[in-house]
């Protein structure tokens, strides 16, 4: 078994992140979902949540992602996110707001990207 898989994090507009991972952590349709190098093979439906991936190098990289697909195979990661953006491109009060708005506009969808935005900027 590999110690390490490829990961590739890409949002409709743009490739996101792409390097070499121990362990993916994300949230389907199914669950929350962890991926180690030579995990079985699967494809599912990426629901709203942070994104976290340990690096090789011991460091994690965190995202924010919005819908999208997952699929692991011959220790390849893909997650094709409809939105994506790393912890760090998250403007904190921007998201505070947007929530803020979300909330008095009883927009549950818009909430729960905020509320994601949020989480994925705090694991920095």
């Amino acid at each position: 078994m590999a110690a390490e898989l490829h990961v590739e994090l890409v949002a409709a507009d743009r490739s996101v992140w792409s390097g070499e991972a121990t362990l993916v952590v994300a949230r389907t349709t199914s669950g929350d979902i962890g991926v180690m190098p030579g995990h079985q093979p699967l494809l599912g439906v990426l629901e709203s949540g942070p994104v976290t991936i340990r690096t090789t190098d011991g460091g994690t990289v965190v995202a924010a992602v919005h819908g999208g697909f997952i699929s692991f195979a011959d220790n390849k990661l893909s997650l094709l996110a409809e939105i994506a953006e790393l912890s760090d491109e998250i403007d904190v009060q921007r998201a505070e707001r947007a929530l803020e708005r979300a909330k008095s506009d009883a927009d549950a969808s818009a909430e729960r990207r905020a509320d994601v935005r949020l989480r994925a900027a705090a694991a920095r």
